[in-house]
């Protein structure tokens, strides 16, 4: 995925994080976050550098301090319209090949300021994007393309998936 960056979304004055898929459909993910977290995720990303650590630099430097390493950010899905995220650590010393990496869940908007911080992949699990992504539809894009993807989803859609 890669960091479109932090917009805020309009009357409401709410952070959202915008990412999107880097090949295939291009999908988008909209993820509405706290005004900390888009403030953290925007001093990174403008390499703003506080005199004191902010919450997420303390993180990555308990993470580097304890001899492990944020390798990737994992979006990995949306449950009662809240999203939810993994970080995977690398085992404390680096681990040997067969180690697997240490796994803890996060809030998407801690794991991307933490992700920006560290450059660190950030992913998203195919069913989330499959269900919260979406496709804006460009200038370029006929209609032809958007009537074809229309029919994939009326082909693919069934009653359970508009249950509360």
């Amino acid at each position: 995925m890669e960091l479109l960056g932090v917009r805020v979304e309009l009357p409401s004055n709410t952070p959202v994080l915008l990412l999107q898929e880097r090949g295939g459909r291009h999908r988008k993910l909209s993820i509405f976050i706290g005004g900390p977290e888009a403030a953290a995720i925007a001093f990174s990303l403008d390499g703003v550098e506080p005199p004191r650590p902010l919450t997420h630099d303390l993180a990555c430097t308990l993470v580097r301090e304890f001899g492990s390493e944020l390798t990737r950010v994992v979006l990995t899905e949306l449950r009662d319209t809240t999203f939810y995220a993994d970080l995977h650590l690398a085992p404390p010393g680096g681990g040997g090949d067969d180690e697997e990496p240490m796994v803890v869940s996060a809030r998407p908007s801690d794991a991307v300021a933490l992700a920006v911080r560290t450059d660190a992949p950030i992913y998203a699990e195919e069913e989330l994007l499959d269900e919260a992504g979406f496709v804006e539809q460009s200038e370029d894009e006929s209609p032809e393309e958007v009537v074809e993807e229309f029919k994939e989803f009326i082909q693919n859609v069934s009653p359970e998936d508009f249950a509360s």
